[in-house]
C-alpha cells in the first residue's frame, strides 16, 4: 500500500553486502576516531610543552597540597 519503499527480500543471502559495507564504513570510523584522538594527544603534548603549562599546574598543585 504505502510503503512499496520496503524491501525486505525473501532471499537473505542479499544481506550480505550490505552487512560487509557496514563493517568495512565501521572500521573506517573507529580508525578516523583513533586517529584523531592521537593527533590531539600530541597536539596538548606540544602546547603545554611550548607553553610550559605543564611545570606551572604541577607548581599550583604543589603550593595548595602545602597549605592543606
Amino acid at each position: 500500500m504505502f510503503m512499496e519503499f520496503l524491501y525486505f527480500p525473501q532471499d537473505k543471502s542479499e544481506y550480505i553486502p550490505a552487512f560487509i559495507t557496514l563493517v568495512i564504513f565501521m572500521i573506517g570510523a573507529i580508525a578516523t576516531m583513533y586517529l584523531f584522538y592521537k593527533k590531539s594527544k600530541k597536539d596538548e603534548q606540544y602546547f603545554d610543552e611550548k607553553y610550559n603549562l605543564n611545570d606551572e599546574n604541577e607548581q599550583e598543585e604543589n603550593d595548595l597540597n602545602k597549605l592543606q
